[in-house]
């Protein structure tokens, strides 16, 4: 906690919780939904379970009370399964959502204290500062230089500059901070605010759907307006045999049951939401669980310099002073090992024009240094040994970071009247506003090389005088003394070489874009590794090409130098352009557009600012930028699992749609062989399969060394549903086999119905086993590390085994005891119609090592 403006003290925790208690949370939740009954109403309205219910009460109907009641349980077994599921995947959102709710400062009994927005209560006092929003409607009590951007609100992109003495004093909550600082009185919060009443004419604006999601979605339409189709033909030729209605209408609906494949939806939502859930514990907050299915198609990667590439710590490790045209190094800075870094500035060796060029370095930086080189300057101040003058003075007025390329000015004032007017920043933008001859530019220009050239960043120091009030409109306008140079030393990350080389190894390009000069960050990138760093393009440079030309340059180019605002946007709208699936690192304010426009958003958790972290869809908790390649792994792995869940599911539902159709269109002896209670059964056994057991498969050795998938490929190519309908065709033909070996060897239909159900769920067991890879062979994915493959399909051999066994199960299945051979038999039957996969997989190997 940090000690507040004593004049202002805030509520007490007792007016805290009285304001609480009567006013309630700053939240802007419109509807109290009862996520339970919303789940029951969308689940009795999905097809299948329609279906279900309708062949119940079939059953009830004709007074057949135990197929009815066995049924009813089955709806209520998968029913408790599904919500259970949709449970735990909005358990996993509703976490994420609270990590990502915001966070602001107040000031409560006289101390500044950090609290999520939601925690504001009527009353309190909170600091809102440059790059932050404003989380609550409040009026201003005091500012300095403070402005808003309220387009949000009024529409109005200006930003609009108000204070205590305004006639509009108010601020409203999801407006930004453009600029300052005032702490204001909170006056409405929650839905009270002017966003949260305009907020309410917006519940029922329903969230775009994923490409994903669409072809998931009309994959399942598409099915079960088939199963409708083919619902109506069974019915028809039944009841044209039998002219018995509802016997007709149950041997229909057993075919239409079999058809709808409403696992896909669930699978889906089930790997979407525990993905999210399993990167949060690897330290990475996705805010929508759809972001999840864009990670594994990154093809590019924009990442900053500091703070990303760098630890972020930096050093003072050098400085010149113009005139003396020397450099000084500060040989005891963390480039040297040395974590006390200014700690050996040695006071006694400067001179005077040294400690003028550190304390205006100082004075340039903000009074509450937040930036690491802000804070490295004071440090700095502070070990030189010169009398401390900061309680003495007050800043007076500042121009915030800006230009192309920036740089800032601060004025500060003493109570005699004295003023400090002191600027820093890119070294070009203090030239150009400096009283330089062409010899003096020179120099520092081969000073800023020397510097760069060790991989310093480099910061140009001036001063200027001024009197008067009537400032500048732009800090550009001052005439600047040009005192020095400063320069710091921020070393890469331990880890940054091997994690640019596992993503080359995975396909993705990576472009640094930074706002630090081409010498510095080329330097930096070589220290590294970094591929084709001398492939370089500054904003200035990129602005003024036209699309087509910026287009091929993007693509080519490696290293994006003093780029501002504009300039990152239009680099990602290049690479969009390009069709590249663009990630995009940032912590800043004016990265929140860049952020915005990428496909993937990164912000870092502890650098970040509000706006970046709004703007970004994933953060990066503890700014480890190698998070990232553990997160595109997780992408890539959750889609290709999805895959062979879906496939799974194709390839399972294809046998038992024609095991109940071809004997009943074709007038087989046995025309009905599976009843809905048999379909309910089987849906029991892969529902599980295809939401746990491939959702919890564990990545493949080769998929980070695999190209990016595509982003506009559909979810399936020809090759991939083909090879999932071969494998369901086999797997009927192992089926029609077994119905025709039973009735030539005058088999009953109870043995016959028997074998084909054993047949099916041993088939069932293997192509879980098979289709663990497409890839590598059965013998390399046993090994592979995921306890619920033992486990389901452990209870589905034991379930199985009882209903054979068990007189009472194997009479209300209409079984027949069978005998061992006959199991062997069936189950190999099973294993021959699956595993010529393994087959395919061989060759797909071995043609692959040839290449």
């Amino acid at each position: 906690m940090t000690t507040a403006n004593h004049s202002i003290l805030g509520l007490s925790k007792v007016e805290v919780e009285q304001s609480r208690i009567q006013n309630g949370l700053n939240s802007t939740e419109h509807q109290k939904k009862n996520n339970l009954l919303s789940s029951i109403i969308e689940m009795i309205k999905e097809p299948m379970f329609l279906l279900l219910l309708t062949a119940t009460s079939i059953y009830f109907i004709t007074a057949d009370y135990g197929n009815g009641i066995f049924m009813a349980v089955a709806i209520l077994l998968v029913s408790t399964i599904s919500l259970y599921q949709e449970s735990k995947s909005r358990n996993a959102i509703e976490a994420l959502h609270k990590l990502t709710q915001p966070k602001s400062k107040v000031i409560r009994d006289g101390e500044l204290i950090e609290i999520p927005s939601e925690e504001i209560v009527l009353g309190d006092c909170m600091q809102c500062e440059e790059g932050t929003f404003i989380p609550a409607d409040g009026s201003i009590i005091q500012s300095n230089d403070f402005s808003a951007n309220e387009s949000i609100i009024t529409g109005e992109s200006l930003a609009v500059f108000k204070n205590e003495k305004s006639e509009n004093n108010q601020v409203f909550q999801g407006t930004i901070v453009a600029s300052g600082l005032a702490i204001c009185k909170v006056t409405s919060i929650g839905n009270q605010t002017q966003l949260g009443k305009i907020g309410k004419s917006l519940d029922e604006i329903v969230e775009e759907k994923t490409p994903l999601q669409i072809q998931v979605g009309n994959f399942v339409t598409k099915m079960s307006l088939i199963g409708l189709v083919v619902f109506i033909l069974v019915w028809g030729i039944n009841f044209y045999n039998s002219r018995i209605i509802l016997d007709s209408l149950l041997k229909a609906l057993t075919l239409a049951m079999s058809i709808i494949p409403e696992e896909i939806p669930v699978a889906f939502a089930t790997f979407m939401a525990l993905g999210a859930w399993r990167l949060l514990k690897m330290g990475i907050i996705v805010k929508q669980t759809k972001t999840v299915e864009t990670l594994g198609s990154a093809t590019v990667i924009c990442t900053d310099k500091t703070g990303t590439i760098t630890e972020n710590k930096m050093s003072l490790a050098q400085w010149y002073l113009l005139g003396e045209d020397s450099l000084k190094d500060n040989f005891n800075s963390n480039e040297n090992n040395n974590d006390n870094g200014n700690d050996n500035i040695n006071k006694n060796c400067l001179s005077t024009k040294e400690e003028e060029l550190l304390s205006l370095s100082m004075w340039s930086s903000e009074p509450i240094p937040f930036d690491a080189m802000e804070i490295a300057l004071h440090d700095a101040y502070t070990k030189t040994g010169i009398k401390d003058e900061r309680p003495n003075y007050k800043m007076v007025h500042e121009y915030p970071l800006s230009g192309k390329p920036p740089m800032m000015t601060h004025l500060f004032e003493n109570k005699k009247g004295d003023r400090i007017i002191a600027s820093k920043g890119a070294p070009e933008a203090l030239i150009a506003c400096s009283n330089l001859s062409e010899k003096e530019t020179n120099q520092i220009l081969k000073a800023i090389q020397s510097m760069s050239e060790k991989g310093y960043r480099v910061l140009g120091v001036g001063v200027a005088n001024f009197s008067g009030n009537d400032y500048p409109k732009t800090q550009q306008e001052f005439k600047f003394d040009f005192k020095g140079l400063v320069a710091f030393y921020d070393p890469p990350k331990a880890n940054i070489k091997e994690v640019f080389e596992t993503f080359y190894k995975a396909g993705i390009q990576v472009k640094i874009v930074t706002g630090d000069n081409a010498l510095t960050t080329a330097t930096i990138a070589n220290q590294i590794g970094f591929r084709n760093s001398e492939k370089i393009l500054n904003g200035d440079e990129l602005m003024t090409m036209d699309d087509a030309t910026l287009r091929d340059k993007v693509m080519e180019t490696s290293i994006f130098t003093r780029m501002f605002p504009e300039a990152k946007l239009k680099i990602i709208k290049a690479l969009k352009e390009n069709n590249q699936i663009v990630a995009m690192t940032g912590d800043g304010v004016n990265d929140g557009p860049a952020l915005k426009s990428a496909h993937i958003g990164i912000a870092m958790g502890e650098k970040g600012t509000e706006i970046a972290k709004q703007a970004a869809n994933l953060i990066l908790i503890d700014d480890d930028f190698s998070k990232m390649t553990d997160a595109i792994a997780m992408g890539r792995k959750i889609y290709i699992n999805l895959k062979k869940a879906i496939q799974y599911i194709i390839s399972i539902h294809i046998p038992i749609i024609l095991i109940v159709f071809i004997p009943l269109v074709l007038g087989w002896i046995y025309p009905n062989i599976f009843s809905p209670v048999h379909i309910i059964f089987l849906e029991i056994i892969m529902g599980p399969t295809c939401s746990i057991i491939y959702e919890n498969e564990p990545m493949e050795p080769n998929l980070m060394k695999q190209k990016p998938r595509p982003f506009t490929n559909t979810f399936f190519n020809l090759k991939e549903i083909t090879i999932s309908i071969i494998q369901g065709l086999v797997i009927t033909l192992g089926l029609l086999f077994i119905y025709q070996y039973s009735t030539r060897n005058g088999f009953s239909e109870q043995l016959t119905r028997t074998m084909i159900f054993l047949t099916l769920i041993s088939a069932n067991i293997f192509l879980t086993l098979s289709n663990r890879s497409f890839y590598y062979s059965i013998f390399a994915t046993l090994k592979y590390k995921n306890n619920l493959v033992p486990l389901i399909i452990g209870l589905t051999v034991l379930i199985t085994g009882s209903l054979l066994i068990i007189p009472v199960f194997r009479t209300f299945f209409l079984f027949e005891s069978i005998t061992f051979s006959q199991i062997g038999f069936s189950c190999l039957i099973g294993f021959v119609s699956v595993f010529w996969i393994e087959f395919f997989k061989f060759f797909r190997r071995r043609k692959e090592k040839s290449l």
